[in-house]
């Protein structure tokens, strides 16, 4: 069995990594607000319900590693560990112009979960926080020179983190979950002249920022039993908001373009400021929700979530973020988990909607995002004692609006991920 699940394991990781390296995993001018575009603690299973976490605890047969709410750890009966990947198609438009379709792939996460005893469980793992990565520019004229303005950026920051689990009585459950933030944003503004003068020097400011920090959520859950075969969950999640250190370096430096346009080396450095250590004060945030679920045959809920982004600080920057809120509705079927007459009886098949008023506004107009979700999951051949199934999910969504000269950034977001449920860690015993 071991070898068997070895053998899944790195050849699922090796085709995840290799179309992922070197990659800009997000490619929307409005990654550059705040650290980024926010990825989600998530997993593929959640994310097909448009990201409903908030009242599920295991909606199946299968045990569940459900990040987005701690105290659903304490459903945890065997190891589970999940892996997965995502993909990133992207289209941006402004009036009178369509700009071609983007293509990003990344490792998305690498998560465990492992009971303590039967009442309680422990979850670690690493996984996206935050995505930055865009590029656009602007023309003008120095004298009657026609230049170009050019802002980009790249990096992001991850989440490594360590959470428990517990149950306390046969209603209630606990959790919390510690994390680490940590990462790199690089964000730059270029000044070119858009002619092809080699003999004048252009110029980019690059300002570097690494990040790091502790962050804590808690959550909770209410179970009541309906009847037999149904139950009633309520769930809440808050975050406490707190501080990151930031370190800052800023150079800005001069170079030349041949006559393609090719950049060449660096010709100097013009400035240089290193170091400049400064907090990143980070918004509080609640969530919460309720599903219906009916012992391993449906689910359906819906979640609200609200994080008060206008006490984002850098330093004593104020960089002009709104509060942010939204709601998903989501749910999942299985026609008959324990069928052996028909495999599409034994898929996970789910839908969810979901609307956010995000933190960005731009001119006065607030930058909102629609979504409409569908996934699978997909049970695979098991043994006596281990569950395998892979998920998938797939995420269409709109952001923003093409009115007032802005930006519509229209994408689909497709991730992959490997369940596996085991029973690890237990003496074995031959009559």
């Amino acid at each position: 069995m071991i070898k068997k699940v070895n053998s899944i394991f790195i050849c699922l990781l090796l085709a995840m990594v290799c179309p992922a390296m070197a990659q800009i995993t997000s490619s929307s001018p409005y990654s550059q607000f705040g650290l980024g575009d926010l990825k989600g603690s998530f997993l593929p299973q959640n994310r097909g319900m448009a990201g409903l976490s908030q009242g599920v605890r295991k909606p199946g047969l299968y045990d569940n590693i459900n990040l987005a709410n701690p105290a659903s750890y304490s459903t945890l009966q065997l190891t589970t560990f999940d892996v997965g990947a995502s993909m990133d198609i992207r289209q941006l438009s402004k009036t009178g112009i369509t700009g071609k379709k983007q293509f990003n792939s990344t490792l998305s996460h690498i998560t465990f979960g492992m009971p303590v005893n039967r009442f309680s469980a422990v979850s670690f793992g690493l996984l996206p926080y935050t995505d930055l990565g865009y590029k656009f520019s602007n023309s003008g004229l120095v004298d009657t020179n026609k230049v170009n303005y050019i802002y980009s950026g790249e990096g992001g920051v991850s989440k490594a983190y360590l959470g428990y689990g517990f149950k306390l009585g046969r209603k209630f459950s606990f959790g919390f979950n510690m994390a680490y933030l940590f990462g790199n944003l690089t964000q730059s503004r270029a000044f070119e002249f858009a002619n092809e003068l080699t003999t004048v020097f252009n110029s980019r400011t690059q300002y570097s920022n690494a990040v790091g920090g502790l962050s804590f959520d808690y959550g909770l859950q209410y179970s009541a039993d309906l009847n037999t075969e149904s139950k009633f969950i309520f769930g809440y999640t808050g975050n406490a908001g707190g501080n990151l250190n930031s370190k800052n370096n800023i150079v800005t430096t001069r170079y030349k373009k041949d006559v393609l346009g090719n950049e060449l080396a660096t010709a100097d450095s013009t400035f240089f400021a290193e170091g400049a250590k400064t907090k990143i004060k980070m918004p509080i945030s609640h969530s919460a929700g309720f599903a219906f679920e009916k012992t391993n045959s449906w689910l359906i809920g819906a979640d609200i979530h609200y994080s008060r982004w206008s006490d984002f600080r850098e330093g004593n920057v104020n960089p002009g973020l709104n509060d942010s809120y939204g709601v998903v509705v989501g749910g999942q079927i299985t026609p008959d988990a324990n069928s052996v007459s028909g495999y599409f009886k034994l898929i996970d098949y789910r839908l969810g909607f979901k609307y956010d008023k995000t933190f960005v506004q731009v001119s006065n107009n607030d930058i909102n995002q629609y979504a409409v979700t569908f996934g699978f999951g997909f049970p695979l051949p098991r043994n006596r004692s281990s569950f395998y199934k892979i998920n998938l999910s797939t995420e269409i969504g709109n952001r923003g609006t093409m009115a007032n000269n802005l930006v519509r950034d229209r994408y689909v977001n497709i991730h992959l991920g490997f369940t596996l449920n085991d029973k690890w860690f237990q003496k074995s015993y031959i009559e």
